[in-house]
């Protein structure tokens, strides 16, 4: 497969600066990915050019942006696979889509005694919507358990399920250990017992294809700034026949058909219904233009190149002295560790100063720091432009840490 890692770099152009004197060494898209040129670059002709409010005024300009965040809107249909557009909400990310479902769906399907299903290994964005609706309606919220492996315990879902259970979501990957999750088993699994699902993406699109048909969920988020589009932008993939009879949740303008201070108002149909206000159509851009660049490399390039990249940064890693790496080693794009009994932050402030950017924390996971009895991890997350000198400068500085501190 043909992938060209210098001219890849090239259309980054913050990787090209130094931080405190060294070459910036950019290990953390898991939280957030850099930016490519052309997205840069369609985000600022907007703004330039052709900025306006969408759907509501009849000028050119108007016009025009409300046909080109439309013909997005098709566009990610069709990168996920969706079978129409109408299946596609924009939000402002992986966040308020779980929000979003948690509060429409949930708030008008769930009833108390019922219960939805997660696993110990969720982000708190698919943890806490699903806790508080849980308070409000008197449902329990159960979990699949992690094992040491850092993969889930699956015939332990099974166990869970009762006549009771509405929903599961799962994450794709997960955020600290990079787990692959079967998803697309997990939804078979459930939908044999008539189980709605729900998959948190937000580390699985930058990585990996995603045939939202083919895995028969019926709902998928993500969120566009790990996917190397702006902040503040973010799909909710629902099914039609299921968006069709969920409520809307935030009113105000755009979401309506009619309005009467006497006779009250009538709603759009989705995924307008979905989406009041006035949305973030210059970040909807950034994300068309981040789609149709990830796609000219073709995902089965990037997976390809990152599953290279991955197995050299363990194998490198598991080299340094003291280093716990945790979770599997079939992990995609994220691996966690800790450095003898050297704190996460001393580490990750210590590479910091050799322009090595690493995440450290508990990485908005703190069920699955429990589990491993751990605070805090270090996070090195590697997307298609980093490189294997960026992996021996990242050993190098642990090697350092542990000479100068054991």
């Amino acid at each position: 497969m043909n992938f060209d890692l210098t001219s890849v770099r090239s259309e980054f152009p913050l990787l090209s600066r130094k931080v405190k004197g060294y070459p910036l060494t950019y290990l953390d898209s898991a939280a957030s990915a850099q930016k490519p040129r052309a997205v840069i670059d369609a985000v600022s002709h907007f703004y330039e050019y052709s900025y306006a409010a969408v759907h509501r005024g009849i000028h050119t300009l108007s016009a025009d942006a409300t046909s080109e965040m439309e013909r997005i809107r098709a566009q990610v249909a069709s990168f996920i696979n969706a079978s129409s557009m109408e299946e596609i909400v924009f939000v402002k990310g992986t966040t308020e889509a779980i929000n979003l479902v948690a509060n429409s769906w949930g708030g008008s399907n769930l009833q108390p005694g019922d219960n939805i299903i997660i696993t110990e290994m969720e982000h708190h964005a698919n943890i806490i919507p699903w806790q508080m609706v849980a308070k409000r309606l008197g449902v329990e919220v159960r979990f699949i358990p992690l094992c040491f492996s850092g993969n889930l315990d699956l015939p332990r879902l099974m166990s869970l399920i009762n006549k009771r259970t509405r929903l599961l979501a799962v994450t794709h990957i997960s955020n600290v250990l990079g787990t692959i999750n079967p998803v697309k088993q997990l939804i078979s699994q459930a939908k044999s017992s008539g189980i709605m699902t729900l998959i948190d993406g937000a580390q699985a699109v930058m990585h990996t294809a995603v045939d939202v048909q083919d895995l028969n969920c019926d709902f998928y988020v993500f969120s566009g700034h790990k996917i190397y589009a702006p902040s503040g932008i973010g799909v909710l993939y629902g099914r039609k026949d299921v968006l069709s009879l969920m409520p809307p949740w935030q009113g105000g303008g755009a979401m309506i058909s009619t309005v009467s201070l006497k006779d009250g108002s009538l709603y759009s149909e989705s995924p307008w219904v979905f989406e009041a206000g006035s949305p973030n159509i210059t970040a909807i851009i950034g994300l068309g233009a981040a789609l149709t660049w990830v796609m000219g490399l073709g995902m089965n390039v990037i997976r390809h190149r990152e599953t290279q990249l991955m197995r050299y940064a363990l194998d490198q890693l598991s080299l340094v002295p003291d280093i716990v790496i945790y979770g599997s080693v079939q992990s995609c794009g994220i691996i966690s560790f800790n450095l003898g009994k050297h704190h996460a932050f001393d580490v990750g402030s210590f590479l910091d100063q050799y322009g090595i950017a690493i995440r450290t924390g508990h990485h908005c996971a703190m069920p699955l720091m429990q589990y491993y009895q751990v605070s805090s991890m270090c996070r090195a997350s590697f997307c298609l432009y980093n490189s294997e000198e960026e992996v021996d400068r990242l050993v190098t500085g642990l090697m350092r840490i542990h000479r100068l501190l054991v």
